[in-house]
């Protein structure tokens, strides 16, 4: 019983020391906008489209994808929306075959490939961005991926040990990236 207890409370502290190694380790908002070939943006919050948005159209891409688009949803009132210039009307495509974070990278490395693009600049939320990056990094080991992640303002990175729904959150998210380490890992090729 007590190797059992004593092996319980070792995989507990395992996982706490981990999640909060997690949660210091999400990147820190990027100053300057980088350069790439693309731009892809993750749907899950309008922060994420309007800066997308906002790099397609200060040139920091030559092209945009939105991934994981609703099916109802079109490039007209996405474009309204996150204030989409002549940029977003020229070179900014909607993917509606993602359905998760996997589905995400699929979709764009499809893209990618069409378009033969060899980087990307990533944006998502920050707590997303680990999952995200080892996704996309086994659907594109070639790829240059950069991240530039997005924080939402009704969730407090900074203090989320003070607020239970931003600690479930990130909690959530931190299983979410165990297992995608783990399926990441089978999924690489020999």
């Amino acid at each position: 019983m007590r190797v059992f207890l004593a092996a319980m409370l070792a995989i507990f502290l395992a996982y706490v020391i981990g999640f909060i190694v997690f949660v210091g380790g999400l990147p820190a908002k990027a100053r300057t906008p980088p350069h790439a070939d693309a731009i892809v943006a993750l749907t899950g919050g309008d922060d994420r489209l309007d800066t997308a948005v906002a790099l397609l159209e200060r040139g920091a891409g030559k092209r945009l994808l939105i991934s994981g688009a609703s099916v109802e949803t079109t490039k007209l009132v996405l474009g309204h929306i996150s204030g989409g210039g002549p940029r977003f009307r020229c070179c900014a495509d909607i993917g509606y075959g993602a359905q998760d974070t996997h589905g995400n990278a699929e979709e764009t490395a499809d893209w990618m490939r069409q378009h033969h693009f060899s980087s990307l600049i990533l944006v998502t939320s920050r707590y997303h961005m680990p999952r995200a990056m080892a996704q996309f990094a086994t659907m594109m080991p070639h790829a240059r991926i950069i991240p530039w992640p997005v924080d939402q303002p009704s969730i407090d990175l900074n203090g989320w040990w003070r607020h239970a729904r931003t600690t479930a959150l990130l909690n959530r998210e931190y299983i979410k990236f165990l297992v995608s380490l783990v399926t990441t890992q089978l999924a690489r090729p020999a």
